[in-house]
């Protein structure tokens, strides 16, 4: 199934630690590639240069999506039902 709620170039925030690759929880990247039919995610992390500093595959539990813009009220129930 395609996950409907990560999208290619949402800007996504760690919500685990990930210390083999020097990344904390909080941290912001981008999503740069679809994998796994949705399942995962290429995320480039980069500094404010904008030069990256890491790549790497991630799946929807370790990732959240940084919304920039007021939620419609049916946000949240959608990105639970997804």
């Amino acid at each position: 199934m395609i996950n409907s709620t990560v999208k290619l170039l949402d800007v996504v925030a760690l919500i685990v630690d990930l210390p083999q690759y020097n990344l904390w929880r909080g941290q912001v990247g981008t999503v740069v590639e679809l994998l796994a039919n949705g399942a995962a995610f290429e995320v480039e992390f980069s500094d404010r240069n904008g030069r990256t500093y890491e790549s790497l595959g991630l799946r929807l539990e370790q990732i959240m999506v940084l919304r920039f813009e007021p939620a419609s009220p049916n946000t949240k129930a959608e990105m639970v039902t997804a």
